[in-house]
């Protein structure tokens, strides 16, 4: 896959995080380009949901730094992380279930609103150019998602396949230039995941977003990723292309125990 630019969207320099007495992100480095989609892989509590809470200000690095368009992360509160252009999925669904799916996506493109409190008491002409505005972002998402039929829909009536869609939608309308998606496709079936793919490709190449992502489904991992990196125990294993990652020895004894563990599944396989 080409990378659109090599400049860095998203710089981390030695992170680290311990809480209390364990070190959960332990000397972390690594660069986000432009134009990528890049991949956290790595086995549980290898320290990659860390990392994505460390972008979002959820957590602060206990040691390192972050920064985004040149920007140090770590002198933002949290509450200023979408405004500057990231936004993010979680693992479980944070969404309004009493509110229809285009609500929820409108609620996504209200930190784009600038009209002030009287503008809006008296809906003046800036507010309604801004309604309008979202109503028609909110609009291009759900056509981008194939999300028309839902559009009215209350999120509680919705499988859960569809919830994580809309989650999604949410996060492209809030404009975002970095797109965090933790485990996008954590219980999908077959068919979902396959659409997950495609969409994460049309969310790069279409509307030009860079994606960082958490994802187990190798692949997945394999189909949409420019690079990948590979943690375990809170450190780097290895950053390369897809196929690079999954052929490192570090990477293989991480998910499947010692080398030599491996070649014997293999000749076990092979005298089955």
């Amino acid at each position: 896959m080409n990378v659109a630019a090599d400049t860095s969207l998203l710089a981390a320099r030695d992170l680290s995080v311990r809480f209390g007495g364990v070190l959960a992100v332990n000397q972390v480095s690594f660069d986000v380009r432009r134009g990528e989609v890049f991949t956290l892989i790595g086995p549980n509590g290898a320290g990659k949901t860390t990392v994505f809470n460390l972008i979002s200000r959820i957590y602060t690095p206990t040691t390192g730094t972050l920064h985004f368009e040149g920007q140090l992360l770590s002198d933002k509160p949290p509450h200023d992380i979408a405004a500057l252009g990231i936004a993010r999925t979680f693992q479980n669904i944070e969404l309004f279930e009493n509110a229809t799916v285009l609500q929820n996506l409108l609620i996504g493109h209200h930190i784009h609103r600038g009209a002030g409190f009287w503008s809006n008491l008296f809906f003046t002409r800036a507010t309604r150019e801004a309604e309008l505005a979202a109503r028609l972002s909110a609009e291009k998402v759900i056509a981008l998602l194939d999300l028309q039929p839902l559009r009215d829909t209350f999120v509680a009536g919705l499988p859960y396949g569809k919830r994580k869609v809309v989650e999604l939608a949410r996060a492209l309308c809030t404009g975002p230039k970095l797109l965090l998606l933790d485990e996008p496709s954590s219980g999908l079936n077959v068919e979902e995941t396959e659409d997950m793919a495609w969409w994460i490709q049309d969310i790069k190449n279409e509307l030009g977003i860079t994606v960082l992502m958490v994802e187990h489904d190798m692949s997945l991992v394999s189909r949409v990723s420019d690079r990948v990196l590979a943690m375990n125990q809170g450190e780097v294993l290895a950053l390369g292309t897809p196929a690079e990652v999954q052929a490192h020895p570090g990477v293989i004894e991480a998910y499947l125990g010692s080398i030599d563990d491996v070649s014997s599944l293999r000749r076990k396989v092979a005298l089955a």
